[in-house]
């Protein structure tokens, strides 16, 4: 259960609090449920129209305890049943109209089977080209230079996955540093290099003909991913010097 600054406990994210919160104090609320999640990642949803903070007259984001809520509710369908924006988003709507909606279960039993089952369309989420260009805030030849490098790399219908955002607004952040995209070839390398160890892992279990050992295969998935992107960071800090904040 994540807790505001103040230290209440609200229903499975956060409390009601009559404040208003920085998108900062947001992420640290979000982060001990949801450690991975950014603030590239929040702006995205707010651009897929899934969240409305407000907004103070200088343009900073203002987020109130139910943008919190429904934050949370989102990044938990994302991690637990892999669901597209879209449904997300309805299955939002359908609870502010206080209907019951049900979610897709992993592990069902059926007729002494363990059986998983996946909601229609994409598991994943995704983002046009439009979107992507808008939602971080580049233009086209940006896009098609990066493209170029291997930085981002469209699917094969020609979106892309939503975490494209967060890599688009990392490189531009990195540029304002004067670290151009071609200096970022290696770092795709190794995360390539490390993308494929996991999934020497994990192979075994995504090729199980047992349903329930394929989910297995993709929780195993994500927490490798998540304590290799740990790893990774924690070497830079120590070959740079640098103690974490």
């Amino acid at each position: 259960m994540l807790r505001t600054p103040s230290g209440g406990a609200g229903h499975g994210t956060a409390a009601a609090d009559s404040g208003l919160m920085s998108i900062g104090t947001v992420l640290t609320v979000l982060r001990d449920e949801f450690p991975e999640v950014t603030v590239s990642k929040i702006r995205f949803l707010e651009s897929e129209g899934l969240i409305e903070p407000q907004r103070t007259p200088s343009g900073y984001r203002k987020f109130s305890a139910h943008d919190v809520e429904r934050l949370g509710h989102v990044l938990r369908m994302q991690r637990d049943h892999y669901l597209p924006l879209k449904v997300i988003r309805e299955h939002l709507e359908a609870m502010e109209r206080g209907e019951s909606v049900q979610l897709p279960v992993v592990g069902r039993q059926r007729d002494g089977e363990v059986v998983t089952e996946t909601p229609e369309g994409p598991t994943a989420a995704r983002i046009g080209r439009a979107e992507l260009l808008a939602a971080a805030g580049i233009e086209e030849q940006q896009l098609k230079e990066w493209e170029s490098y291997g930085l981002l790399t469209p699917l094969e219908d020609g979106a892309f996955d939503a975490e494209a955002v967060t890599v688009a607004e990392l490189i531009g952040e990195l540029g304002r540093f004067g670290i151009e995209p071609r200096h970022l070839r290696a770092m795709k390398a190794a995360a390539d290099r490390e993308a494929g160890l996991v999934d020497q892992v994990v192979a075994p279990l995504k090729r199980h003909r047992n349903p329930q050992t394929r989910a297995h295969a993709e929780a195993r998935t994500k927490e490798l991913a998540g304590l290799t992107v740990k790893l990774h960071a924690a070497l830079v800090r120590t070959a740079l010097g640098v103690r974490q904040p």
